[in-house]
């Protein structure tokens, strides 16, 4: 099992700490409120609170933080991540839902693993998942499928088993670049949201045809 520092004290945060738990991962909460970070992870039952500023715990390092935040989050922390598995689930979407706030060619991924040491390794994951369809986990037996992008091969693979841990199906998609394609994923999903679906229970899965 792994362990894990999940930074930010939003719903995303507390479905992950909740699977992770589960799973018997090792979890840790940061925030920027010390009380409320505690009081966040006694309410879970199991997880620890961090300090912040001080090096995560976690082997990985999740950054459940709004995207406008992240990569200062990341500068904050510094060297503390050199050698750590940060997991963005961020996305870097406009205020029309239509865009994205991050430059033309690049992904909000490839923005945050700026910020980081080089012996860090970002992992891009969950960003196309809804917080409380991933807190409900599978729907009628089915597994939420869990797309992910990295440059590091043994990164990707310590946080394909952290996936796994959760009962969920890892997807590698390739290297960091890719990170892209699944941010439009979710701005896919917005303007499914937006014209088609209505509402917000439902994900994107892979189902292979045999």
């Amino acid at each position: 099992m792994s362990s894990i520092s999940i930074i930010g004290l939003g719903n995303m945060a507390g479905a992950l700490a909740k699977r992770a738990l589960a799973g018997g991962n090792a979890v840790e909460i940061i925030g920027r409120d010390p009380a409320r970070a505690k009081e966040f992870a006694a309410a879970l039952g199991g997880a620890t609170a961090g300090t912040p500023g001080a090096a995560p715990a976690g082997d990985i390092v999740i950054l459940a933080v709004p995207y406008a935040g992240a990569a200062a989050v990341v500068s904050e922390y510094g060297d503390a991540l050199d050698g750590k598995v940060i997991i963005d689930i961020t996305n870097p979407v406009a205020p029309d839902f239509k865009s994205f706030v991050t430059p033309d060619g690049t992904s909000g991924a490839q923005e945050i693993a700026k910020a980081a040491p080089t012996g860090a390794h970002v992992v891009k994951a969950f960003n196309t998942l809804f917080s409380h369809v991933l807190a409900a986990g599978p729907a009628e037996g089915r597994q939420l499928d869990v797309f992910i992008a990295g440059d590091d091969a043994q990164a990707k693979a310590h946080v394909s088993a952290f996936i796994e841990s959760l009962g969920l199906r890892p997807l590698d998609t390739g290297e960091l670049p890719m990170a892209r394609a699944l941010e439009n994923l979710a701005l896919l999903q917005l303007g499914l949201v937006a014209h088609s679906v209505k509402h917000t229970d439902f994900y994107l899965r892979v189902s292979t045809v045999s």
